[in-house]
């Protein structure tokens, strides 16, 4: 897909993080940009700035998780703009469970699935049939993670199972946009491969009353600062990748209809092939063995 100055870019989870750092990258270029997200001040914050940057900007609140919010957000940007070219289903949250899986509240599940799932195909529902329908060349890009869309870090285990169901939603996806014989193509976007400064890590911040959690913590969240300092002090190395740079991959990519967003890094394609070998072996799975001994 060529991007071209008009188009309109629709980005969710685009008050900060990678999804502002993808809406501004999409300024650049000249299009147009609709930025969604549930944190209210944020996003004002965030769209006063890229107009101040000369950008085009139509923002609105909308919890993904929630149907009905997405096909207002989707009716909104035809209103305001006739037309929609690049969907980025962007937003996302860590649940913050805690001990082994069999300990975990219902509700850490039911929030995670609800935006990191529930939220991408509500994005599909509301924006993919008007955009293949005009025709037009169109792009949507859902975001993933390397837990998960790679092989889980077990120690977080509910956004790992969340984060391998967009790939396999846009995989199929994929699949369906091709036998329609859409001008529509799809992504999906592995961020890094380094750890990334954003606001997951503090998702508990915008948790919905209606998924609280039902009993006391046994302990405190856990900040990125606390984490970085933690790992430094046990001597392991961190490193993290400028969201900036996940936007460039973004852009990169739709210009060349690459369904994997997945940037070079030994470690992953480590994993990738310890995982396929595991399976086409029929054995254990030996790239867990790190956090089985944890």
């Amino acid at each position: 897909m060529d991007l071209r100055a008009g188009q309109v870019a629709v980005v969710t989870g685009a008050a900060s993080g990678i999804g502002l750092a993808t809406a501004r990258r999409f300024a650049s270029e000249g299009l147009k940009i609709v930025l969604a997200d549930v944190e209210e001040a944020a996003l004002d914050k965030a769209a006063a700035d890229l107009r101040a940057e000369g950008a085009d900007v139509h923002a609105r609140v909308v919890d993904v998780g929630v149907r009905e919010q997405v096909m207002e957000l989707a009716d909104s940007a035809y209103e305001v703009h006739g037309a929609v070219h690049v969907l980025c289903n962007n937003a996302g949250v860590g649940s913050g469970a805690e001990g082994r899986m069999w300990e975990h509240e219902p509700n850490d599940w039911q929030w995670a699935f609800a935006v990191n799932v529930w939220g991408v195909f509500h994005g599909i529902q509301a924006f993919v049939p008007r955009m293949i329908k005009s025709g037009r060349d169109g792009h949507v890009v859902n975001t993933s993670s390397g837990d998960g869309g790679i092989a889980p870090l077990p120690t977080a285990s509910v956004y790992a199972v969340t984060k391998a169901a967009v790939v396999t939603m846009t995989e199929s996806l994929y699949a369906h946009l091709r036998a329609e014989h859409a001008r529509v193509g799809a992504s999906v976007l592995f961020p890094g491969p380094h750890m990334l400064r954003t606001g997951l890590w503090e998702s508990h911040r915008n948790r919905p009353a209606r998924y609280a959690e039902q009993r006391p913590r046994k302990t405190p969240y856990r900040s990125l600062d606390q984490w970085e300092a933690a790992m430094s002090a046990a001597g392991r190395e961190v490193r993290f990748t400028p969201v900036e740079e996940v936007a460039e991959l973004v852009v990169d990519g739709i210009r060349a209809d690459r369904f994997w967003l997945l940037p070079a890094s030994e470690h992953s394609d480590a994993q990738i092939r310890a995982r396929a070998r595991s399976m086409l072996e029929r054995a254990t799975p030996s790239y867990l063995e790190s956090f089985i001994l944890d």
